[in-house]
């Protein structure tokens, strides 16, 4: 019984942390192969490493803050299923006024899902995060002009919309009722670890 108890331990570990294992490997057979650019890589690595960090702290306290004083119910009538319009330029205003990396959305995503918004309005938000945001936008205008960033920006937000729209009709609303409930479940796994 304890050799079973290790074995399945084991196996938690492996899945847990494997990918971690895999890029550790993966380092040293670089290594091997060719130092140079392995620590190349690595001193990217860390790079990458340190800018998320950098990130991390300020957006997860802003989502605290945004969990606990935005209630459900006032994100359900401002970016919820039936929010329509409004709730998609919300979401189209808090993807354009982002700051940071991609990735940094996906948290957000996660807790505007356990408050409730759209799946239609959450497409629309991690999209234009991705594409839209206000910086971006103004860089690439004055080195590429106004007219193609225009021209640009409207046919990715066409885009984003069909796309959203697209998605969450192939999803339906019983796949978006298993992604709420998900969503509860780790919060209560939150709160009680």
């Amino acid at each position: 019984m304890a050799k079973e108890q290790k074995e399945k331990a084991g196996r938690a570990v492996l899945k847990k942390y494997g990918f971690l294992v895999f890029a550790v490997a993966l380092a040293l057979a670089g290594w091997l192969i060719d130092s140079a650019k392995a620590e190349q890589g690595l001193v990217l690595a860390g790079e990458g490493i340190a800018e998320m960090l950098g990130f991390l702290p300020p957006v997860f306290v802003l989502l605290g803050l945004f969990d606990v004083w935005v209630d459900r119910e006032t994100v359900i009538r401002l970016m919820g299923r039936e929010s329509g319009a409004k709730g998609a330029f919300l979401a189209f205003m808090l993807g354009t006024l982002a700051a940071g990396p991609l990735y940094m959305a996906f948290p957000v995503a996660g807790v505007l899902m356990r408050k409730r918004a759209g799946l239609f309005q959450i497409f629309i938000f991690t999209g234009t995060w991705a594409i839209a945001k206000v910086p971006m936008l103004l860089f690439e205008a004055s080195c590429f002009g106004l007219s193609y960033t225009a021209l640009r920006f409207a046919c990715n937000m066409a885009a984003i919309v069909g796309i959203a729209w697209l998605m969450t009709g192939m999803l339906g609303p019983g796949y978006a009722a298993r992604l709420y409930q998900a969503a509860d479940e780790r919060e209560g796994q939150g709160e009680s670890s």
